[in-house]
């Protein structure tokens, strides 16, 4: 079974380098073997079920003695197909993001890295977050996590 972790340290720092405590939390992932995305807002761990819940305690760790006050985990099973909205994309959101699909000229799950990033963007400018839960809907849009999504836009303010 495979198994994808997003976990977040606080204390968030605005801008600059990012804080030791993520630092820290990162560099136990990866000492353990497990792919990750590193971002401003959290980061995303893959690897096997075993490789990453032996990890976590270590993640947690490092985090904590690198000065965070709070440290949120969040499990995934990644070899499951996500669930099913329960509801319908909201129209509006559903049509903004038909029409940035147009705009590349493809599927917003089938676009490569820079490409997503650009599809936050547009979506961002034509105010797609202010809609009610717009990131998780773009995350699923994309095939990414909302991790992911606050990231590309955190990466925009920047």
């Amino acid at each position: 079974m495979e198994l994808e972790a997003e976990f977040t340290s606080e204390p968030f720092q605005g801008e600059g380098a990012p804080p030791e405590h993520a630092v820290r939390a990162r560099d136990a992932a990866r000492d353990a073997g497990l792919d990750t995305d590193f971002g401003p807002l959290g980061t995303l761990a893959r690897g096997s079920a075993d490789q990453l819940v032996n990890a976590l305690p270590a993640i947690a760790r490092a985090a904590l003695e690198g000065g965070a006050t709070r440290v949120t985990v969040q499990l995934r099973r990644t070899d499951e197909p996500p669930p099913t909205p329960p509801v319908e994309l909201n129209t509006a959101l559903a049509r903004l993001i038909a029409d940035v699909e147009r705009e590349l000229g493809a599927k917003l799950g089938d676009l490569d890295r820079p490409d997503k990033q650009r599809a936050v963007r547009l979506l961002r400018e034509r105010g797609a977050f202010s809609l009610r839960k717009s990131v998780s809907a773009v995350a699923e849009a994309l095939g990414v996590t909302r991790f992911t999504v606050y990231n590309y836009l955190n990466r925009e303010v920047d």
